[in-house]
């Protein structure tokens, strides 16, 4: 800025540099400046010869006004790290004064090149677009002095000034005839891209996100590179902030489309960089993928995070991260079908050269856990990662992969066809999970749980109980659903007072939604205790919680609600069917049948109640629908066996097919032990009638009042 007076160009340097004497204090010690602050480094530095050569011109250059004087020396002053200095010299400017004359001379000296008629002459007196120049640079200067000083407040007002100024001048943005290396376009954008950071520094983050708004809201002329750095701050500024900044209407440029929230502002703001990086206009930057995968994951679109994982150019990400990111995504998603054959590709035959992929063999072995039926392919899962770190001994993935083995042998065994096959896998998930829970001791109290339901669903009812206490002292009772399996236990061991006790405690320690499970279980622990009307009371204080919480509810919590909802008044019916109460049993099913028609318990619920009324032949059609719809639900295969016995000998058979294949799917199911010793009372095997007697007897001393399940 120094051509005009000295001929030579010198730039704005962001590091100011270190001086041993100050220019301020030499020529003007008549007003009192004389301060030196502290010293950064810089590149091209003006030594005495140079400073002499311009303090000599700028005395002889009659051209320069005094507030271009003080331009030129503030900027000195600056670059030498004077910044006391230099923020005095600036002081004797009166920019509020010229912002006016700033303003309009930009108007008239940026207009567009056309033929012009002597009225279009630009008229005497209008400043030049190099005294402007100068005078923003001063301004900006004067804000980096400030912000040096720790003035952030004030320098982030003087840098504000810049904006005002050029804004008053070009309210439609900066017109394409200003070429690019313009003097006065550098010190704009340089303001542009300052003024939100100081805010921020500042603390005044609502302020921040406004400047960062008016810098994106016109077309400044920036560079593609330079106007994605401030979309990707104003991002994260609105991710991370904390504050939720409203658009102002002058900002709302998309009318009804514009977005809601900062998080919806965010999204398109990233979408927008991502299109440009897709596109090549900018260079890949991870930090934005990272943001638009927060943004995502927080607002719940899983999909479209896996949809922009698909799109990133080759070598952002390996092929087996690519297909790691993309399973978690689709689980995230609850799409677990798809994610798992996501995962099934990175252990498959076309990765055999590829060195196995860890965290992905953890993901399908979690995922496997989640499914009864893909049980052996998570025991596959798991024995790859153990087998894989047996010479790096990472003790966290080793933890992780024990454990997940423990449970997937647990839901093999549920699901095992043979005695042999069921034992094996149950000796197998214990062994898994403690040797789990030897390493990590109480790093993982989930280990804990995991124990504990193992043992519960085994009937080590003791064990059980050590395991889930443990667990909820690890977890300060926090947790939902270690109140649910506590209860549950101790309703195995007869103690249904103590259990309604636990529920109580439950109450008042989780969520709204979980306070609904517990009143269900509460509900049926009433039953249990022969306390039918305070049943029907928790089931009707229930019933209207769900009401209530139906309007507010997320699609998540409206479907829990919905299938709650349906137990509560099945659960209702088969009460009422137990008091005779028919009526009352026919308007809960109906109730049930206007939420969910194609239910097997809704079937099951209606065939019990014809079974009441020995309108057999109406109840065995029920008990079948209730099949075809789930072939192995257990309440009604027990249920049709007992209706089988009583229209005949015939029957018996067929009835005994039904109980045995009941057993095999849940050999603890003390009512199928109890039908079977009834068949064979009938069929005269007194002692086979007793030890099955026995069996019923023994399990149902130990069976919760719901299933562990």
């Amino acid at each position: 800025m120094l051509c005009a007076c000295s001929g030579e160009q010198f730039k704005f340097d962001e590091r100011p540099p270190e001086s041993p004497e100050s220019l301020a204090t030499r020529d003007f010690s008549a007003s009192g400046i004389s301060s030196r602050t502290g010293t950064v480094d810089w590149d091209s530095k003006i030594d005495d010869a140079q400073v002499d050569e311009v303090e000599s011109t700028l005395k002889e250059a009659l051209s320069l006004n005094y507030e271009e004087a003080r331009a030129l020396l503030g900027r000195l002053e600056y670059q030498r790290g004077n910044f006391d200095a230099a923020l005095q010299v600036f002081q004797g400017i009166d920019i509020r004064t010229l912002s006016s004359r700033m303003s309009k001379a930009i108007a008239e000296r940026t207009r567009p090149l056309k033929p012009r008629s002597k009225s279009d002459i630009v008229p005497a007196g209008v400043m030049s677009l190099h005294s402007v120049s100068l005078l923003l640079e001063a301004i900006l200067l004067k804000a980096k002095s400030l912000e040096e000083l720790s003035r952030i407040k004030d320098a982030a007002k003087e840098c504000k000034m810049i904006l005002d100024v050029v804004d008053s001048a070009l309210p439609n943005g900066i017109p394409e005839g200003i070429s690019e290396d313009c003097k006065l376009l550098e010190m704009f954008h340089k303001a542009l891209e300052l003024l939100p950071k100081l805010w921020i520094q500042a603390g005044y983050l609502d302020e921040a996100v406004l400047a960062y708004r008016r810098a994106l809201a016109k077309p400044w002329n920036l560079d593609p590179q330079r106007l994605a750095s401030i979309q990707k701050d104003l991002a994260s500024t609105l991710l991370f902030g904390g504050v939720e900044v409203e658009v102002p209407a002058q900002f709302q440029v998309w009318g009804l489309t514009a977005p809601k929230s900062n998080l919806e502002e965010a999204i398109l703001l990233l979408f927008v960089l991502m299109s440009k990086m897709l596109n090549g206009q900018i260079g890949w930057d991870s930090e934005i993928m990272s943001h638009l995968t927060f943004a995502l994951t927080i607002s719940g679109n899983f999909e479209s995070v896996a949809d922009h994982i698909e799109q990133a150019i080759p070598g952002v990400y390996t092929r087996a991260e690519r297909w790691y990111l993309l399973a978690l995504c689709y689980s995230a998603a609850g799409q677990n079908d798809t994610a798992l054959n996501i995962v099934k590709k990175i252990s498959g035959c076309s990765e055999g050269n590829q060195e196995p992929h860890v965290p992905s063999l953890l993901l399908g072995a979690k995922l496997c856990s989640q499914d009864l039926q893909h049980a052996h392919e998570g025991i596959n899962f798991a024995r790859e990662v153990i087998n894989n770190l047996a010479k790096n001994q990472n003790e966290h993935f080793l933890v992780q992969a024990h454990k997940l083995l423990g449970v997937c042998y647990g839901n093999a065994a549920r699901v095992s066809l043979s005695d042999f096959e069921r034992n094996f896998c149950q000796r197998e998930a214990l062994a898994a999970l403690n040797s789990a829970f030897t390493v990590c001791k109480e790093d993982d109290p989930e280990i804990l749980f995991s124990l504990g339901f193992e043992n519960a669903i085994q009937r080590n009812l003791t064990l059980a109980f050590n395991n889930v206490m443990r667990y909820s002292e690890m977890s300060a009772g926090s947790t939902a659903k270690a109140w649910k399996l506590l209860a549950l236990v101790v309703s195995a061991e007869q103690r249904f007072k103590d259990a309604e006790d636990i529920v109580d405690l439950a109450l008042d320690e989780t969520g709204q939604v979980d306070q609904m499970e517990h009143l269900r279980l509460k509900a049926v622990l009433q039953i249990s205790q022969q306390q039918p009307k305070q049943a029907i009371e928790t089931y009707r204080v229930l019933l209207t919680l769900i009401q209530a919480q139906k309007e507010s509810a997320t699609n998540d919590e409206g479907t829990s609600q919905r299938r709650l909802e349906v137990e509560a008044w099945l659960d209702l019916a088969g009460l009422y069917t137990d008091l005779e109460s028919w009526r009352d049993a026919e308007l809960c099913i109906n109730r049930a049948k206007a939420i969910r028609f194609f239910c097997p318990r809704r079937w099951h619920a209606t065939g019990a109640l014809f079974q009441a009324k020995a309108r057999h032949k109406e109840a065995l059609v029920a008990f079948s629908v209730s099949l075809s719809i789930e072939p192995n639900y257990m309440p009604s295969i027990v249920s049709t066996a007992k209706v089988l016995v009583k229209m005949g000998n015939d029957a018996v058979p067929i009835a005994r097919s039904f109980l045995m294949n009941a057993l095999r799917l849940e050999p603890t199911n003390h009512e199928a032990w109890f039908n079977l010793g009834m068949l064979a009372k009938m069929e005269g095997s007194v002692q086979q009638a007793a030890d099955f007697f026995q069996a019923a007897h023994e399990l149902k001393l130990s069976a919760p009042v719901q299933s562990f399940v």
